[in-house]
């Protein structure tokens, strides 16, 4: 009587095996609920990126041309409507793909990218030593190699409630969707941390370069440091109040 239930068991346990092959082959995507959330791989999320730069630059193309001077350079409407046009990019693309890739709502697809509860004392802990590593690093570099400068955006976008807006608030909430919880997270699904870190601190850096290439290093490096705090944290919301805190103190110093 022991063996025959044993027997039951085993077949009860690969039936249940069985299922859940069936349906993965079946094309129903698995949730996934330990990190990386995200089920879309390395190459889509690489290609995703170009894709939300792309679509911003659509997005952006009345803004820039209602908004174009005599002299080529935009007025205060045009750098506004750039900057939003490029933040809904960065939006619109990642929750399009975590939606194509099986998440049905809203709540699901923030998941995927990342957005999550997290364990406040383990957040300060692994920011503090992100602030640390960034610093040392922002130091040698500037004694060792150059004193990044980048271009001063935040004047084309008019009054000072305006620039926090859309340099403290939108752009950090837009970027760390894009390239944490999209990029890293994808790449994270099959390469090693630190090799997925800086693959998406690299992408993440090299797109800034406009704004200054002596820059490029110092933000590839903080990239690379959000990418940890991210999974270390298991949440982006960490990431983007970091973001905000360097990019309010960006503007401060601007």
């Amino acid at each position: 009587m022991k063996r025959r239930r044993v027997l039951v068991e085993r077949e009860t346990w690969e039936t249940a095996g069985d299922m859940e092959v069936n349906l993965a082959v079946g094309g129903v995507e698995q949730q996934p609920r330990r990190f990386p959330y995200s089920n879309w791989g390395p190459w889509v999320a690489v290609l995703g990126v170009f894709l939300a730069l792309g679509t911003g630059l659509v997005i952006g193309i009345p803004a820039a041309i209602l908004g174009a001077e005599a002299d080529g350079d935009l007025n205060t409407f045009g750098n506004i409507g750039v900057q939003l046009a490029t933040a809904i990019g960065f939006l619109m693309v990642p929750m399009a793909i975590a939606a194509q890739r099986g998440a049905e709502t809203v709540r699901e697809i923030l998941r995927r990218l990342g957005v999550q509860r997290f364990k406040v004392s383990t957040a300060l802990k692994w920011t503090a030593a992100a602030i640390g590593a960034y610093l040392l690093f922002a130091m040698a570099y500037s004694l060792l190699v150059t004193v990044p400068e980048q271009e001063d955006i935040a004047e084309g976008f008019g009054p000072i409630p305006v620039q926090i807006l859309l340099i403290v608030f939108v752009a950090s909430i837009s970027e760390e969707i894009c390239f944490r919880g999209m990029l890293f997270g994808g790449l994270r699904e099959r390469l090693p941390r630190f090799v997925a870190a800086l693959i998406a601190g690299v992408i993440f850096g090299a797109l800034h370069a406009l704004t200054g290439i002596s820059a490029v290093p110092p933000l590839i490096a903080f990239g690379f440091l959000l990418a940890l705090l991210y999974e270390k944290t298991g949440s982006i919301v960490p990431c983007i109040l970091l973001h905000m805190l360097n990019n309010s103190v960006a503007l401060l110093a601007q």
